[in-house]
């Protein structure tokens, strides 16, 4: 009997172990009796998430939720982690969730390959995930959106929208039938080629004239540069001196000679209005003004005495002087 319940009392203490082990281990507790290291991480909010969730990388879990509290505006969240798990410090933390119904856990990403991995109680760079309490919300107003908007389409409504453009199209059916008709000709034209519309868009005339007059003016270009550069090569010439321009404007012989020769015109008009010479005299003498009035006078004088003798009397005279 002893033994009986020796034994009766051994399985209800190993049924309880067991018990409380799948307690521990369903909480997430399990993780305190085991080896790790922890790292933490701020995000803007918790979305539901509780100590002993799970703490995945890839699917894979690695680690559990051991605390959650508040910290400059934040939400600090502090994770133990397998000794096995490697997370880099360029890894990022993200609260997310297992399904609509399901548990929220923080799934870390690998970071790069070259990047170190962290060492114990390192925090982790975040990435918010929406919320799905927002999310749901904004489904809620959507769903009330969409229900209003069958409120006003529905019923007498949507006939008194419709009503005024229904009795449009009946009053004018003709017309519309008669609009498309043309619509459909006119496309019909168009698609084969005729008129100025379908000609534009059918045939090469006007994209050959287009290429030609771009290669008329490409050659005109190319011409224009020609004569700037032979203009410019000739400025040249004429800068450095070269040819009957250049010289002329380069060479000072000819400044100098065209000075002295202004210098030599200046002096004669000079010794001329001083009435110096030959010239000066017959410019400036006046006795030489009145003897050539007085010669022209007397010269009149004598033709018209000739002109009243006559030829033979000319004859006469002209006789007399030679002694004949």
């Amino acid at each position: 009997m002893k033994n009986s319940l020796e034994t009766k009392l051994g399985i209800f203490v190993i049924l309880a172990v067991l018990a409380a082990w799948a307690i521990i281990e369903t909480l997430g507790s399990a993780d305190v009796f085991s080896h790790g290291y922890r790292v933490s991480a701020l995000f803007e909010t918790a979305q539901d998430l509780k100590v002993g969730d799970r703490v995945k990388m890839a699917g894979v879990e690695i680690g559990r939720v051991e605390k959650i509290g508040l910290t400059d505006s934040k939400v600090s969240v502090t994770m133990k982690l397998k000794s096995a798990a490697i997370v880099k410090t360029d890894s990022k933390a993200t609260i997310k969730f297992t399904g609509l119904m399901g548990q929220n856990y923080v799934n870390i990403a690998f970071g790069s390959a070259s990047a170190p991995k962290v060492e114990d109680g390192a925090v982790l760079e975040t990435a918010e995930q929406a919320d799905l309490s927002a999310i749901m919300a904004k489904l809620d107003n959507a769903a009330a959106g969409i229900q209003n908007i069958t409120k006003v389409f529905s019923g007498d409504k949507i006939d008194n929208l419709m009503g005024p453009l229904t009795d449009f199209f009946k009053q004018n059916s003709s017309p519309i039938t008669a609009t498309i008709a043309n619509v459909k000709n006119i496309s019909s034209q168009i698609a084969a080629g005729q008129g100025t519309v379908g000609k534009l868009i059918y045939e090469d005339t006007l994209y050959t004239s287009a290429l030609t007059t771009v290669s008329n003016l490409q050659d005109t270009a190319t011409s224009a540069k020609d004569i700037i550069g032979s203009a410019k090569l000739v400025m040249n010439d004429v800068t450095a001196g070269k040819g009957t321009i250049g010289k002329l404007l380069t060479d000072e012989t000819l400044y100098r000679a065209t000075t002295s020769s202004m210098t030599n015109l200046n002096s004669i008009l000079l010794k001329v209005n001083q009435g110096q010479g030959t010239v000066g005299k017959l410019v400036n003498d006046q006795d030489f003004y009145k003897n050539a009035k007085l010669s022209l006078q007397k010269l009149d004088k004598a033709a018209d005495g000739l002109e009243d003798q006559g030829p033979l009397s000319v004859l006469g005279i002209m006789a007399s002087q030679f002694g004949l």
